[in-house]
């Protein structure tokens, strides 16, 4: 006899939700496109047979996720946003902080992204760009006496540069995202460790190595400069069980 399929446990879903769901959708696929506006408050409440309270909290939502704007005392609906890549980053920092993802898990993810972003710059950085790099290494070097906080800011300042060098849009986005959380979880014991001018010194060397094989244009050399500079800032504060995804980045 056939076994019957094990199925899964139905998950409730708002109403709001559902609502969400149909702007967004009809969005993606073109029909609503920025600058036009959805129908009234009234009108929603018509269209999806709910209540105002739920129209309301949908569109508030939407709102929060940077897709429409509504205007206080306008008539008119709320009006399409265009894309940007500031709502892109909200959802992702929703996103990386809801999943509840390990640090490890995060660390792989920007192992990856640096990794990709370093290999782009080396071919893409014109020459502003890398002075940009250079400018943030040599803040470095001063933060290294100053403290954590001042160092963090100029490390922050030199992966931003390759990332926008890297031409891409997405990386730079989702390597602020995983980066702002990754700090968010480990800051405080980074700030507070017994040997943080020794971590500061040795990330400063990587970030040179990577800063001179950007200069010369080998991607390869400066996507494993910056992934043995992040394992070697960050894996002590993975547990040691789950260090192996990590190690598994690094080449050679």
């Amino acid at each position: 006899m056939t076994r019957p399929p094990a199925f899964e446990q139905v998950q409730p879903v708002r109403l709001y939700e559902r609502i969400v769901d149909q702007v967004e959708s009809a969005i993606a696929r073109g029909e609503l496109v920025p600058g036009q506006r959805l129908p009234s408050e009234r009108e929603l409440v018509t269209q999806f047979g709910t209540s105002r309270a739920t129209v309301r909290e949908a569109l508030r939502v939407l709102e929060s996720n940077g897709l429409v704007r509504s205007r206080p005392g306008d008539p008119n609906g709320p009006e399409v946003l265009p894309f940007t890549s500031r709502g892109l980053s909200k959802q992702l920092h929703r996103l990386a902080r809801v999943e509840e993802l390990t640090l490890a898990q995060l660390l792989v993810s920007r192992m990856m992204l640096d990794a990709t972003a370093n290999r782009l710059a080396a071919v893409l950085r014109t020459d502003g760009q890398l002075a940009g790099m250079q400018a943030a290494i040599e803040r470095m070097h001063e933060a290294v006496d100053v403290g954590f906080d001042a160092f963090s800011q100029a490390d922050v300042a030199f992966h931003e540069a390759v990332a926008l060098a890297s031409g891409n849009v997405l990386i730079q986005v989702s390597n602020e995202v995983v980066r702002d959380t990754v700090l968010s979880l480990i800051s405080d014991k980074l700030a507070k460790s017994r040997n943080s001018r020794s971590l500061m010194r040795r990330s400063l060397r990587h970030h040179e190595a990577v800063l001179d094989a950007i200069r010369s244009g080998d991607g390869p050399a400066a996507a494993r400069a910056s992934a043995q500079s992040l394992y070697d800032y960050y894996s002590g504060y993975v547990p040691a069980s789950e260090r192996r995804a990590l190690q598994s980045l690094l080449d050679g």
